[in-house]
């Protein structure tokens, strides 16, 4: 006799032996003891759940000669050709490779004969969804009133699929993802009547990989004995399903949470040396740090020793649930790139280093609460402006009942630094005028950008100066040098584009801007002494432009 896969010898050969689905197995026992058998069923949940099993077990029970409490017995003549395929009035199809009109038509003739042995004439189709549009309108009619001999079973993964009208007609059941205590349960009698060891961590690593399936679990023990040598440790089943050394997850992790741009480097090295996928390395990394984020949150992990869950509980007292969410976020990203990338090494190691840098993320933060702050203060100038109109509205409905006196004088400022002043009903614009020194109009302009809402901007610049450095550029000068937060306000190009436009309106031509902190001016001073030096030194002519 032929080897049989794992899944496949020990599937549930009664509704007793099935795990994790039990209110669904009670029903449809309930419902042959009862002799209330439905005649259509419909089976959805994931893969390896059982729908498949369930299936045929509902078809021995409804079938069997001799049922024992609405399970099949196993013995009689129609469970025994039942089970070794030989009975042709159980007949089951897959709607993956049949899916087409003449395949349901084929089915809607045979109907019409009486079962060969069997009470009944039941038709299993498995993956139902994949049936084409025209076959499933061939289908609804028989369905939907099908001789008394004959019984539909449909399971599928995915239901949503599914015309309405096909739903409507059948009885379903939604199977859940077994849990990792049944799927444990389970592989421990497996293990045992096949004789093979397995560790306590090693099913619960399986339990976790198969992600509610039985049968995918049943897989990968399979797979772990594939050597001939019958015992299993957390190792080896890591091993044959690809996890990477945790070793080199959890340095790599660390490195990325502390900014250790050394010690990433240092793992980077180690991983590509042994060959390692980059892509899924990566997803190693996403799923680890998830990890943290989740035993941060709940303090709860499965698939990790006590050793290694030790591990993540030092490395998440080191960093913010935020930080860790936005570096799923970054790494997401990064293995997006990395998956269209021709040169994966380069695009890994260049996307590591930039995560390892702390000064980059501080920027990067910086600029998100100045939009939030500008915003902000946006809202609050708006708020403020509709606050006066109303005001002013208010003032002008209780003048009506005033003596007439002069007409109000307003003096509006606009963007474009001009002044319109409303007298008679008369409109006069009038271009606002500066000093033609930078060193005088300069407060003129910060005082501007307070009055014009810039609050953020001018809050920054207040005690700066500003000097005319050639006939093109205008330096503005920090005395005490530029706060990261000040530096992220001031190199946005909407604020540089505002200073521009302010500056060569008063200069009266075109200008550009440059900032100067204390600190450069005092290595350019130096620098430019010693230039001179040097050039005296040589006779040589000796001017600076900028």
């Amino acid at each position: 006799m032929g080897y049989t896969a794992l899944y496949r010898k020990f599937r549930p050969m009664t509704f007793s032996e099935m795990v994790g689905q039990e209110y669904i197995t009670k029903t449809l026992k309930n419902q042959i003891i009862a002799n209330r058998v439905g005649h259509a069923y419909l089976l959805s949940g994931g893969r390896g759940t059982g729908k498949t099993s369930s299936a045929k077990i509902l078809a021995r029970a409804i079938n069997c000669l001799n049922p024992k409490d609405g399970e099949p017995c196993n013995k009689c003549e129609i469970c025994k050709g039942a089970i070794d395929g030989s009975l042709t009035d159980i007949v089951e199809m897959d709607a993956a490779s049949n899916n087409s009109v003449e395949d349901i038509r084929s089915i809607r003739d045979e109907v019409n004969f009486l079962p060969t042995k069997a009470k009944y004439r039941v038709y299993i189709i498995d993956e139902v969804h994949m049936l084409s549009t025209g076959a499933f309108n061939a289908l609804l009619k028989t369905l939907e009133e099908p001789p008394e001999h004959v019984k539909f079973i449909l399971a599928t993964t995915e239901p949503q699929k599914l015309p309405a009208t096909i739903l409507s007609r059948c009885q379903r059941f939604d199977f859940k993802r077994i849990s990792n205590e049944n799927i444990i349960k389970r592989l421990e009698i497996v293990t045992k009547e096949s004789n093979i060891e397995i560790t306590k961590g090693a099913l619960n690593i399986i339990a976790v990989l198969a992600e509610g399936a039985m049968r995918d679990a049943l897989s990968i023990l399979e797979r772990c004995v594939q050597d001939g040598i019958n015992k299993i440790d957390e190792d080896k089943v890591k091993e044959l399903v690809g996890i990477p050394k945790i070793t080199y997850v959890h340095n790599l992790s660390k490195a990325l949470i502390t900014y250790d741009i050394e010690k990433a480097l240092a793992s980077i090295d180690e991983i590509t040396n042994e060959g390692k996928d980059i892509t899924n390395f990566i997803w190693e990394i996403i799923k680890y740090i998830k990890d943290i984020l989740v035993y941060k949150t709940s303090n709860k992990l499965d698939l990790y020793t006590e050793e290694e869950i030790e591990k993540i509980k030092e490395i998440s007292k080191e960093v913010s649930k935020e930080d860790l969410i936005d570096l799923i976020y970054k790494l997401s990203e990064l293995e997006n790139e990395i998956k269209w990338s021709t040169q994966k090494t380069i695009i890994f190691q260049a996307g590591i280093i930039k995560l390892c840098n702390k000064q980059a993320k501080i920027e990067s933060n910086l600029e998100e609460r100045v939009e939030k702050i500008e915003k902000y203060l946006k809202s609050g100038v708006g708020i403020l402006a509709n606050t006066q109109n109303n005001i002013n509205s208010n003032s002008n409905l209780r003048s009506n009942n005033l003596p007439k006196t002069e007409p109000i004088v307003k003096s509006t400022f606009v963007p474009n630094n001009y002044s319109i002043e409303e007298k008679h009903g008369e409109k006069r614009t009038q271009a606002k005028k500066y000093p033609s020194k930078t060193e005088e109009y300069w407060p003129q302009i910060v005082n501007e950008l307070k009055q014009n809402g810039k609050i953020v901007l001018y809050t920054n610049l207040i005690g700066t100066k500003a000097t005319q450095i050639n006939d093109m550029t205008v330096g503005i000068e920090f005395p005490n040098g530029m706060t990261p937060f000040g530096k992220a306000v001031l190199e946005k190009q909407e604020n540089i584009k505002e200073l521009t436009n302010l500056i060569s309106i008063a200069s009266g031509k075109p200008m550009q801007i440059k900032y100067i902190s204390n600190s450069e001016k005092m290595h350019k001073i130096t620098t430019e002494e010693n230039l001179k030096d040097l050039a005296n030194q040589s006779d040589i002519p000796f001017n600076i432009i900028e």
